[in-house]
């Protein structure tokens, strides 16, 4: 696999991301965890994340949300993140993509919950430990368009009763990664196996 340095506009400033093309229609964007956490691309989730979808032939790209890294511009509470993501998905689709998949990790899964509603062209979400207990989610409009979540069973800010429920609600599957917490350390292979077993499902 081999990951291109690449720019894309988000309303007037630029993005920074790394795009992977694969063969075939299938692509996927990957949203990192929190700015103000120490949140980027380069992060052990999102890294685990590339590689299981591109192991199953997804072009990936995963980017930095504004504020972040070579980005421009500055942290926006959520709001101009969705824009970098819409238009992340935008620059997939004029790669030829057909089948563009979001999949988000923590703060990523809270702004791709967002974005997805505005973009009707995404055809699955994969959401990997939602902070339902730390951000204000609006699950809303939501049942049945997400078809995985994955959380660790030691998850500091998704209590599995709560994440349970949800499920139940949003309709989709739910892989649990055991002895996990949020950060996944030294269980990014299972991680990635939950995820190949739905991408191969």
């Amino acid at each position: 696999m081999i990951e291109k340095s690449i720019h894309f506009s988000s309303g007037a400033i630029q993005i920074e991301g790394l795009y992977a093309a694969n063969d075939g229609g299938n692509g996927v964007v990957i949203s990192h965890p929190h700015p103000q956490m120490g949140g980027s691309m380069h992060n052990n989730v999102v890294e685990a994340l590339v590689e299981v979808f591109f192991e199953n032939n997804f072009s990936t790209l995963r980017f930095n949300f504004r504020g972040v890294g070579r980005s421009d511009g500055v942290y926006d509470e959520g709001r101009g993140e969705q824009e970098d993501l819409i238009a992340a998905a935008a620059f997939l689709a004029n790669e030829g993509k057909k089948k563009i998949v979001l999949a988000g990790y923590s703060f990523g899964a809270w702004i791709t919950t967002r974005a997805m509603k505005r973009d009707p062209d995404i055809s699955d979400v994969v959401l990997v430990s939602p902070p339902i207990d730390f951000l204000d989610f609006d699950w809303s409009g939501l049942a049945g368009l997400i078809g995985l979540v994955v959380c660790g069973d030691r998850d500091q800010f998704c209590p599995l009763e709560s994440l349970k429920r949800l499920v139940d609600i949003l309709a989709c599957r739910l892989e649990l990664v055991r002895g996990a917490d949020h950060f996944y350390f030294m269980k990014e292979q299972v991680l990635k196996n939950g995820i190949d077993a739905y991408l191969k499902a």
